[in-house]
């Protein structure tokens, strides 16, 4: 009988121990998910605190910034303050120039014409010429800048050889309208050469109707030089040669 209560005191001992150890891992186990549990808190207010911060104040990420703004008219004014644009001003001056010299010297040509068909195309020139002055100043002023000529040293020398041409040639004959011819288109291919350049800076930079405005001006040199063309082609050449 003493050996029995002993063997059963000992179980029960062991029954004590082994529900202690599991209460005690237990204990142990919910201590740690509270403890992480208390240190995942801070984190999560700190990210709740930021996110109702944000819709508070309207704020939102940073779009990337976009240097070309748009005016009513379309024209993005792109470099206005670049080297680029100064240097297309400039060109802008250079070509004022040559139109406002140009003006001066058709009249002069179409004095000096032999044939009516050369007269008449100078004549026309003239006006369209005259066109192409207000049309830069327009340019001028849709660039915010003022409309000044700056020598056009390229136009100031094709209408030096053209004065040469004059006092080369005799009145009255198709060698002068053929030299006339010469000229004209001379300055007329370095206008159509400016033109063409300065309508494409434009374009470049966003300056929209500037480009518009100078394409015209552009067409209008082409077709002088094709209708020139036709004059010394038709009938100037072959009889000048006849002279």
């Amino acid at each position: 009988m003493a050996t029995t209560t002993k063997g059963t005191a000992a179980k029960s001992a062991d029954t004590k121990t082994a529900a202690t150890k599991t209460s005690s891992a237990k204990s142990t186990t919910t201590k740690a998910g509270a403890a992480t549990s208390d240190d995942a808190k801070p984190a999560a207010k700190a990210a709740a605190t930021k996110t109702t911060a944000a819709k508070a104040t309207g704020t939102k990420a940073p779009a990337k910034s976009d240097k070309s703004t748009k005016d009513a008219a379309g024209n993005t004014g792109k470099m206005e303050d670049s080297e680029f644009h100064e240097f297309f001003v400039d060109e802008l001056k250079d070509i004022y120039w040559a139109e406002k010299h140009l003006v001066k010297a058709l009249p002069k040509f179409k004095k000096a014409a032999t044939s009516p068909e050369l007269a008449a195309a100078f004549e026309k020139h003239t006006v369209e010429t005259q066109n192409h002055i207000a049309t830069l100043e327009e340019v001028f002023s849709l660039l915010d800048e003022k409309a000044v000529a700056k020598k056009c040293d390229a136009m100031a020398g094709l209408l030096e050889e053209a004065d040469s041409i004059l006092e080369d040639t005799e009145a009255g004959t198709l060698v002068r309208d053929a030299g006339l011819i010469l000229a004209a288109q001379k300055a007329e291919h370095y206008e159509i050469a400016t033109y063409g350049t300065l309508k494409t800076f434009a374009e470049v930079m966003g300056h929209t109707e500037v480009a518009n405005l100078l394409a015209q001006t552009l067409a209008d040199e082409k077709a002088t030089d094709v209708a020139l063309t036709e004059i010394a082609e038709g009938f100037v050449n072959e009889q000048a040669a006849a002279e």
